[in-house]
């Protein structure tokens, strides 16, 4: 299991080794922009402040220069350190 940190909201949760941080987001109880999540939309976008990802796909839809720049889509991407992610649009589920 890997912390993740969203801010500037300083939300937290959870999400295990082969989990998306997307799915758990959803499963703590927080909502992330999302359309598609198979990595083509991009409305989940959102720099990584700190920490490793991986990617359930072979190439995300993300411009090697976004990549370079720290942009992820966490509907794909799965945490292999903790985390501190910049996505001010987060909001709870619960309203």
């Amino acid at each position: 299991m890997h912390r993740v940190h969203i801010e500037p909201s300083a939300i937290a949760f959870e999400v295990g080794e082969q989990e998306t941080v997307l799915i758990a987001a959803l499963a703590a109880g927080w909502r992330l922009p999302s359309s598609c999540r198979n990595g083509t939309c991009r409305s989940c976008i959102c720099r990584l402040r700190t920490g490793e990802i991986s990617y359930v796909i072979e190439w995300p839809g993300l411009s090697a220069e976004e990549k370079a720049e720290g942009w992820i889509l966490p509907c794909v991407a799965i945490a292999r350190t903790d985390l501190v992610l910049d996505q001010p649009g987060m909001v709870s589920v619960f309203g």
